[in-house]
């Protein structure tokens, strides 16, 4: 057996999920705020471009780069958005951001190499490098200092096996954008970077950039799920430069053949006609990110950083508990709102955790009122 398998941890958000749901399945009510999933629906737009993909025969295999006109639509986007000038012979359409994750990791890294990862950061970064043989290698965010990122402590991690430095912004579950000089500093560092961009566009402050205004020596994930609410339809995209796209289509070709086909329809109407969509969810975020800021920093939570992306708040429960796993799970079982504990990210996070606000205002609310009932019969505050 793969002894790195044995490295990994578990997922706690989905264990948490799959806890709640066991309590529902008991008719407790359960507000769910771990999971990192949108709640809304996808566009009405692609809806309708999915049914006629299916009418119109749109069932095969595709080019296993992914269909021409939906990789062109992604380089447009990017021009758009960020002014950059790759082409559609720089992108591989993959059925969801874990495999182009994965694909990207086996292409750089050889058994022993190592990958830098951020703590706290998405867990699954570890969990991917380890699938891929390579050792990830952490740079630990000071939480007392807002998690920022110094270019200094990455430098400090770089040896002659580092392969990748992976990034993420906006992230989760900071919820932070990386700004445009730090990310210029961390594309000057001499490693390729993996930027994981899978919540542009839910954005609340200042546009998030892309390391490819920075760099076009540089990997870029993104995809479908979290911009256009098409976890379902598990779509994303790799953004790479020519001297690995050979490579990888021969990966994808072995691994995956090609990404649905009918996604790809989906993906290339939501690019084209989902804007207002991607606007009204965008402001809706906003709102509940609002109110559950303001609300939980009432009933006693610290939040350092307020979260400028994606759709999450880290919250600070050291006045609490120095056990976020635990106390995540006292929440869920006597307040029946499910929350991720911190842990579950890295052990900088140890007495935090991670509430989403992919549920709707009343539910958000439901959930605040919930944990206070919770904290002032526990912790009498």
């Amino acid at each position: 057996m793969n002894q790195n398998i044995d490295k990994m941890l578990p997922f706690l958000a989905m264990e948490v999920l799959e806890r709640a749901q066991e309590l529902e399945s008991q008719g407790i009510n359960v507000i769910h705020m771990e999971v990192g999933e949108p709640d809304f629906n996808v566009p009405q737009c692609v809806v309708k471009a999915v049914a006629e993909a299916m009418e119109n025969g749109h069932t095969h295999y595709t080019h296993s780069l992914g269909n021409l006109n939906l990789r062109e639509a992604i380089a447009d986007l990017y021009a758009r958005e960020h002014g950059t000038n790759f082409t559609a012979n720089n992108v591989v359409v993959t059925s969801g951001s874990s495999p182009a994750i994965l694909m990207v990791l086996q292409l750089l890294c050889n058994p022993g190499d190592e990958v830098i990862i951020f703590n706290p950061g998405y867990p699954c970064y570890r969990n991917f490098t380890l699938a891929a043989n390579a050792v990830p290698v952490e740079v630990l965010l000071d939480p007392d200092k807002g998690f920022k990122i110094n270019i200094d402590d990455i430098k400090a991690k770089i040896t002659s096996k580092t392969r990748a430095i992976f990034i993420t912004s906006p992230s989760n579950p900071l919820g932070n954008v990386i700004d445009g000089e730090t990310l210029k500093a961390i594309a000057n560092l001499g490693v390729t970077v993996i930027s994981d961009e899978i919540y542009q566009g839910l954005v609340y402050k200042d546009e998030a950039h892309s390391i490819l205004e920075y760099t076009s020596d540089a990997i870029v994930i993104n995809g479908f799920s979290k911009r256009y609410a098409m976890t379902g339809l598990r779509l994303g995209y790799i953004v790479a430069p020519l001297k690995y796209m050979r490579k990888l289509q021969i990966m994808h070709q072995n691994l995956f053949i090609c990404a649905p086909s009918i996604s790809q329809e989906a993906a290339l109407e939501a690019l084209r006609n989902a804007d207002k969509d991607v606007e009204y969810m965008r402001q809706t975020y906003d709102q509940r990110r609002k109110f559950l800021v303001e609300n939980l920093r009432k009933i006693g939570f610290g939040i350092a950083t307020e979260p400028e992306g994606a759709f999450y708040v880290f919250a600070d429960a050291r006045k609490f508990t120095n056990d976020s796993y635990r106390f995540a799970f006292d929440i869920l079982e006597n307040a029946h709102v499910g929350v991720t504990p911190g842990t579950d990210f890295g052990s900088q996070s140890q007495g935090f955790i991670r509430l989403s606000y992919a549920n709707s205002l009343e539910n958000i609310a439901e959930g605040v009122k919930r944990i206070d009932n919770f904290l002032k019969t526990k912790y009498n505050v």
